[in-house]
């Protein structure tokens, strides 16, 4: 789940970029899930946060308490019915029906508006900033999978309320995992990386009740942008999101 995308996954990816390129920091932008785990890595592992020059937040996501997408529904299930429902491997992946519908539904002047809507229902509305000639390729790359575990480990976040590692079910297992029998809390406050955040009124995953909570816990906030009518994706797909934020981190990138 993001636990290990956060202790394994970005640690290697930035040791790897730091090789190739000779610098000693980089820069690290996440949207969404990427902020979880950035959260939960630069807050557990003090020798690769001190690699990170600045943290760009996207749509920050550390708890979903106040979430309000369909996906959060996904927390009323119990993980042995999860794992029976979608089995043990990978959740929505991309596979050729997916990408059928996207190539041959969402082509449709009629029912490409269709196509977009499921994006809105699970994310928020925006309509107007979202390019709606290309959501049929939005749609082959989005969803594109991830793993059960991963689902189940956001369900038990929806649930709790919290964010904590995952719940291996078990008193045992989790000894065996963490040497305590309940998973740990993760400590956003134990941050110290400079952290420029973006937020959207409108998004229904990054909750702006859920932010809130989250902003006090940002010990090294140097810049919050909140845009009132943005949704989750408008921080990748939205029309406006060069002049409103991608240029904005560009210029600190450069100061």
């Amino acid at each position: 789940s993001f636990d290990e995308m956060a202790k394994y996954d970005i640690p290697a990816s930035v040791d790897f970029i730091l090789k190739k390129t000779g610098q000693e920091q980089v820069f690290y932008v996440g949207h969404s899930q990427g902020t979880t785990m950035a959260f939960i890595a630069f807050s557990t592992l003090p020798q690769l946060a001190k690699k990170i020059k600045m943290f760009f937040a996207l749509a920050p996501v550390a708890t979903v308490k106040f979430a309000t997408s369909p996906l959060a529904k996904l927390g009323a299930f119990p993980d042995l019915l999860f794992k029976k429902m979608f089995g043990k491997k990978q959740f929505l992946p991309q596979n050729s029906v997916l990408k059928w519908l996207a190539t041959h539904i969402c082509t449709h002047r009629i029912l490409d508006d269709l196509c977009g809507n499921v994006f809105f229902l699970l994310c928020g509305f925006n309509e107007r900033n979202l390019n709606m000639s290309r959501v049929d390729v939005y749609s082959t790359h989005c969803p594109a999978g991830t793993s059960v575990q991963n689902m189940i480990h956001w369900s038990q976040a929806v649930k709790t309320g919290e964010l904590k590692a995952y719940d291996w079910g078990s008193k045992a297992a989790n000894m065996a995992h963490y040497n305590q029998s309940t998973p740990p809390f993760y400590k956003v406050r134990e941050m110290t990386v400079p952290t420029a955040v973006w937020t959207g009124g409108q998004d229904w995953l990054a909750d702006p009740k859920d932010v809130a909570i989250l902003l006090t816990q940002i010990t090294n906030l140097v810049y919050h942008k909140h845009i009132p009518e943005w949704e989750h994706l408008d921080f990748i797909w939205g029309l406006d999101a060069p002049k409103r934020m991608y240029n904005e981190i560009i210029n600190m990138m450069r100061k």
